[in-house]
């Protein structure tokens, strides 16, 4: 579900029990260095933005930011806000599962809408 869009750029969310948002190029693109100066620095803005907003709302042990794309070649980063409560911390979300989640977050549709103000 796409939350937003420019020329450039859409953001997507991941479903998953943490807070996770996939930014993608709108340009259907393999690889970063392919991206023109317009899409890299749109990128690094709306990561800046939505980094920030993840650690004043949800106050995370960590964000995790990362570009992979082996399974969808399209440029994307996937920025997502880890707890040591959630299943699989310090695991990545893909890894092996630690325990059950027991976390208690605030809302995520208010996160959203407070992100696209911001956006």
């Amino acid at each position: 579900m796409s939350i937003y869009k420019n020329d450039l750029i859409k953001i997507e969310i991941e479903q998953s029990e943490i807070p996770w948002l996939k930014v993608f190029t709108q340009r259907v693109i393999k690889e970063f260095s392919e991206c023109k100066i317009d899409e890299k620095v749109e990128i690094f803005r709306v990561l800046d933005i939505i980094e920030k907003e993840m650690i004043s709302y949800y106050k995370p042990q960590k964000i995790n930011l990362a570009s992979f794309g082996n399974m969808l070649p399209h440029v994307h980063w996937h920025i997502s806000a880890r707890f040591k409560e959630d299943s699989y911390f310090p695991e990545p979300m893909w890894g092996k599962k630690q325990r059950e989640s027991s976390l208690k977050l605030k809302s995520f549709d208010e996160f959203i809408k407070n992100l696209q103000k911001l956006l």
